[in-house]
């Protein structure tokens, strides 16, 4: 029997670059990923397409999957000779099951491996600004649950030891249990003055604290109506945050991006924007699927003609398994964009904008799928010619479980369009998660790139919220920070 292979793998806190690599690594390779509620769900961005994706959807006091239907699923797909990872927020060992998980592959015989993540008490609380220990304030650190399997499901521990053996102690999940949690601190001998601060959703841009004291932090919380997902930090180092964190003082801090997207990768826009401190989720995400055979001799042609990156790299690959030396071509090359021509140049050759074509006897157009309907709206640019389909691009639905979630969680408050396409695509796809133009409106604010977007999301029913005066990355990051100052 063909026996898979099971990965068990810390997420980290949230921010999705907390990932370790080599996780990021096996959750690319993965045929099934079981995951939390806590994980980040633009992780399941990663996936490969067709990848099975199963929600064991823990939540407070409610349990979607129980821990031993987990166990059984992980032996159950182990055994089917699938290569599984199960992905859990922050380190799969503190607090994770990880052990019960691990003991149920092991009575089968089914390999495993465990890949740790920064856990959530270290992440979140240095997102916040809060060391775990410092020399001045803490030497030593202790994580614990706040809440276990005792009847009560308050925490069962040895409070003496706690409460003035150790310096920084992090709470996790322990909301619902706080005033008993402060109250034994106290009993125990912890200076009701002690500092402590709750973070809630460490790590990502909806995070938020609460501080106060052993005496006083549980009516905070309560006046507050803090909840889970938190972590409790208590001890001096709390002391140290004295403003807001190098995390929430990003420029883009809080901003929550759906950017619509029309092919495949990520555009350098999004990737400005993360880095700015904002949560982007490039929607939807697609997979080029590249045709393997070509009929055409592309010896016979005065000009090629190539409408993406993607066109030129197939050429160049089929030129490389035909054994042609590109320098036997007779051919004069054209690129449809800038990013074609930039492609073309890659392979140390020229490549010329389509305002440049001259008549000549024969062309050839390489493309996508698409291009055929496109090209008979500018014929009279193309001329006669020769159309090659080099592949063709498809919507990975993968993605509308990710748009699902994050929409439950409430991280959709910005839609970016940066084109009339991306405003179609994002619209018909969204459908899936239950939305329209309207209620999209309703929930985020829409920004367009230009007067073609603007007009065609109007047409849909979006309120458009702003139209850049020019397209750009500058005029975008200007758009939203100018909402930061106005929130």
């Amino acid at each position: 029997m063909n026996k898979g292979y099971v990965y068990l793998v810390g997420a980290g806190p949230g921010d999705i670059r907390l990932i370790t690599v080599k996780g990021q690594q096996v959750l690319k390779q993965a045929d099934v990923v079981l995951y939390d509620r806590l994980v980040n769900p633009l992780l399941l961005e990663l996936t490969k397409p067709g990848a099975e994706l199963v929600y064991c959807g823990k939540l407070p006091d409610r349990h979607l999957l129980r821990q031993e239907a987990i166990n059984d699923l992980l032996v159950q797909y182990g055994l089917a000779g699938k290569k599984v990872v199960r992905l859990k927020g922050g380190d799969p060992s503190v607090f994770g099951r990880v052990g019960e998980e691990a003991e149920a592959l092991d009575a089968v015989g089914v390999d495993y491996e465990i890949i740790p993540g920064v856990t959530a008490s270290i992440g979140a609380s240095t997102y916040a600004g809060v060391p775990v220990t410092h020399r001045n304030y803490g030497a030593s650190f202790a994580m614990i649950t706040g809440h276990d399997k005792s009847p009560s499901g308050q925490p069962i521990i040895d409070w003496q030891a706690l409460a003035t053996g150790i310096d920084t102690i992090a709470f996790y999940m322990g909301v619902k249990n706080l005033a008993y949690i402060c109250e034994k601190l106290i009993e125990h001998g912890r200076d009701p003055k002690t500092p402590v601060i709750l973070i809630q959703w460490g790590t990502l841009g909806k995070q938020k604290t609460l501080e106060g004291t052993v005496a006083d932090i549980a009516e905070k919380v309560a006046t507050a109506k803090f909840s889970n997902p938190a972590i409790t930090l208590v001890g001096d180092v709390a002391k140290l945050r004295t403003k807001e964190s190098w995390f929430e003082r990003q420029p883009l801090f809080g901003k929550h991006l759906l950017f619509g997207r029309t092919s495949e990768g990520a555009s350098e826009i999004a990737t400005d924007l993360t880095k700015l401190g904002a949560d982007v989720f490039e929607y939807p995400r697609f997979q080029t699927i590249e045709e393997k055979e070509s009929e055409l001799s592309f010896s016979d042609y005065d000009q090629i003609v190539f409408h993406s990156p993607k066109s030129v790299a197939w050429f160049f690959e089929k030129l490389k398994e035909k054994r042609i030396d590109v320098r036997s071509l007779t051919a004069i090359f054209y690129g449809a964009s800038t990013k074609s021509i930039r492609a073309v140049e890659h392979y140390s050759c020229l490549a010329f904008p389509l305002e440049e074509l001259g008549q000549v006897e024969k062309r050839l157009v390489i493309g996508p799928v698409a291009l055929k309907d496109q090209i008979t709206k500018r014929s009279e640019l193309y001329g006669e010619h020769d159309l090659l389909v080099s592949h063709s691009v498809e919507i990975i639905e993968q993605s509308n479980r990710t748009c699902q979630r994050l929409l439950d969680e409430d991280r959709v408050n910005t839609i970016v369009f940066p084109s009339a396409e991306a405003v179609k695509v994002v619209t018909e796809q969204i459908k899936s998660c239950g939305e329209t133009p309207e209620s999209l409106s309703q929930r985020a604010d829409v920004i367009c790139f230009g007067p073609t977007s603007e007009k065609a999301a109007v047409e849909l029913g979006y309120k458009v919220s702003e139209t850049l005066a020019e397209p750009t990355r500058e005029a975008l990051i200007d758009a939203l920070s100018e909402q930061q100052l106005i929130q």
